[in-house]
């Protein structure tokens, strides 16, 4: 019981991912924890397998896995150089001329990528800043030039052609390795592969990798069964009422563990007995989710929310998300246990 990670199925994908690229390094993202299944165990099977780049969203999560790598594995943080931040053994990824300046100035040594802006709006540096101090970033030696793509998990989308127009642009004659593509990015094709990967959701198990094994089974303790007469209603505001004679169970888990309370709100969700499906019923309160076991042979000790027949997309779906926020969502609560 509770939630079971594959190592070996992350390393499956990561292999699978890094197959599609064949002409660049394929690197792994391990940010917020390794999407929420522990950084600490992902990180270290992948370099067993053969990564050695990593990039994290905050020096902290860098600083956490750095004592865990050789030292030939390489940590890249994507917020950057910000003010304060440990940069020890860690190499930012440089957003602004402001940060540029910062981190050459402070760790005129230290080793430091850049990150640019192609179109997306969010982090990096824009192509007007990037003319201004493209001489002197490039005099200093970075390690890498990246770019993210901001509709790459919908292949049609004329934003990514857009956006490798720009990164091109912006890169036209570097000798620097150069890095656009994610997981989606990956997928789009070898025009986008330049010199490095960073697969990410698709190491975990997630969309647009559609081809991905899946990696997080999550099973649920029941702590209590009971018989419930026709008319007789469940939980918070007797949202589910009993129209034959039934049986339910009650498993130990809820919003409070990263279980919306909308993934029940169409009557969809179901919890996995062996091969039967159970649905949910009634609300998903912060603790408890009430389930209707009437048609199993017997209440089992506990029911699956997440396994390879009802994985994290279909979960996202029920509730209008994505599979990356149940991921990083699931509580501390749940015992992990890494395969």
């Amino acid at each position: 019981m509770g939630l079971v990670i594959d190592l070996a199925a992350v390393v499956a994908n990561w292999k699978a991912l890094a197959a599609k690229a064949q002409g660049a390094r394929a690197a792994a993202v391990v940010k917020a924890d390794a999407y929420g299944l522990g950084a600490d165990r992902v990180a270290p099977a992948l370099y067993a397998a053969g990564a050695r780049d990593f990039f994290v969203a905050l020096a902290g999560e860098g600083r956490a896995i750095r004592p865990l790598l050789p030292e030939d594995a390489r940590i890249f943080v994507l917020s950057g150089h910000m003010e304060g931040a440990d940069l020890a053994g860690l190499i930012p990824l440089l957003n602004s001329p402001e940060q540029f300046f910062r981190d050459r100035a402070l760790r005129p040594r230290g080793p430091f990528g850049i990150q640019l802006d192609s179109g997306m709006n969010r982090l990096g540096i824009e192509p007007g800043e990037w003319a201004a101090i493209r001489t002197e970033a490039l005099a200093a030696g970075p390690a890498l030039i990246m770019s993210h793509l901001a509709c790459a998990d919908e292949p049609a989308h004329p934003a990514n052609a857009q956006q490798l127009a720009a990164f091109r642009a912006m890169t036209e004659g570097v000798a620097v390795p150069r890095s656009l593509a994610a997981t989606g990015g990956i997928l789009l094709g070898p025009d986008y592969h330049f010199d490095l990967v960073r697969p990410g959701i698709g190491l975990y198990g997630g969309e647009p990798f559609g081809d991905a094994q899946p990696v997080v089974t999550l099973a649920l303790p029941v702590i209590q069964a009971r018989e419930v007469r026709p008319g007789e209603s469940v939980g918070y505001g007797y949202a589910w009422t009993a129209a034959r004679p039934s049986r339910v169970a009650t498993v130990a888990a809820g919003y409070a563990d990263g279980l919306a309370r909308a993934l029940a709100r169409d009557g969809k969700l179901t919890l996995w007995s062996g091969e039967r499906a159970c649905p949910v019923i009634g609300r998903i309160s912060m603790d408890l989710i009430t389930v209707d076991v009437t048609d199993l042979p017997d209440v089992p000790p506990a029911l699956e929310i997440l396994n390879a027949r009802q994985g994290v997309d279909a979960l996202a779906a029920l509730s209008g998300t994505i599979g990356y926020e149940i991921l990083t969502s699931l509580g501390r609560r749940y015992e992990r246990r890494w395969l």
